[in-house]
């Protein structure tokens, strides 16, 4: 999946787009082919040079096309595929007006880039209703499913030279927050903290809910080192949310991290143990910090209980 990190919100309205001008685009092929079989007489704008951007579903896609969509490839290809449907479409059109028969190989061209564009609409629509499926309902954050799937497929790049570090970031003390606040205080505190750093990672960087009140972090083209800087900025940026609770003090939260690369020959999930690891680390060495992963981790019980 390629989508930036946007909200829930935001992707459901760019479902919604994508749907209403794939109708708005079916009305128009239907009308186009009514046009040449009863040869009638072809709308003006359709014969324009660029009728692409005149359309509805042209109108949708340079000028109020979802943000949520812009980088996609797909997205790219959709308007390849309709601008080239267009050109093909106007030449059949001048065929039909002028009284000439329309070839063969241009109707066949047409058809051609028109299924193309359906199915990249199709495949994009897919692409988006499976994300919306995979996200945490209470975050918004991406959940644990597909998380392994897409951490091995940002392996394969590990293994062609391209750094890459997964960190595990849990929030301290946070049953103090349930217990002292109640629960939808403490759902209220998750939500705040996965939108802000979903607010703040990079377009290519990947978060998910692995469970309560821990995430794990994925950043692409990063070393240790230039990871904890990033991470480390996280912690800060975290720290200094506040949260009010009527009829009480407002309190702030704060994040322990653990931090290691994704071993490019080793399983995925033996670099969330190692990030895990580290995590337990940070948690032991008094909270609100990063620690990247070492060899000596290894010496460490697999099996602990979480410090809260």
């Amino acid at each position: 999946m390629v989508f930036p990190n946007i909200s829930d919100e935001l992707m459901r309205m760019a479902l919604r787009e994508l749907e209403q001008a794939t109708y708005h685009h079916e009305q128009w092929s239907e009308k186009l082919h009514g046009t040449l079989v009863c040869r009638a007489v072809p709308d003006k704008t359709d014969l324009e040079p660029d009728a692409h951007c005149l359309c509805r579903f042209g109108q949708w896609y340079y000028h109020t096309g979802s943000i949520a969509l812009r980088n996609h490839p797909g997205f790219q290809e959709i308007g390849a595929e309709h601008e080239r449907m267009h050109r093909c479409a106007a030449h059949l059109l001048r065929s039909s007006r002028d009284g000439g028969v329309v070839a063969r190989a241009d109707y066949e061209r047409f058809v051609g880039a028109l299924k193309r564009m359906t199915l990249e609409m199709s495949n994009l629509r897919e692409e988006l209703q499976r994300a919306l499926f995979n996200l945490d309902p209470l975050t918004g954050a991406p959940s644990r499913i597909g998380m392994l799937t897409a951490l091995r497929e940002q392996q394969e790049y590990v293994r062609r030279s391209h750094a890459c570090v997964v960190a595990m970031l849990d929030l301290d003390h946070f049953k103090s927050i349930n217990d002292n606040y109640g629960h939808m205080v403490g759902d209220t505190v998750l939500v705040e903290v996965a939108r802000w750093i979903m607010a703040h990672l990079r377009p290519y960087d990947k978060i998910y809910r692995y469970g309560g009140e821990e995430f794990l972090i994925c950043l692409p083209e990063t070393d240790a080192t230039t990871g904890y800087d990033i991470l480390n900025r996280f912690i800060a940026g975290i720290a200094a949310l506040p949260f009010a609770v009527e009829g009480k003090d407002g309190f702030r939260v704060t994040a322990s991290v653990g931090l290691a690369d994704l071993g490019a020959q080793m399983p995925v999930e033996r670099s969330i143990e190692r990030a895990d690891r580290a995590l337990y680390l940070a948690k032991g060495q008094g909270r609100n910090r990063v620690v990247s992963w070492d060899a000596s981790m290894d010496e460490m019980p697999a099996e602990r209980e979480r410090l809260a």
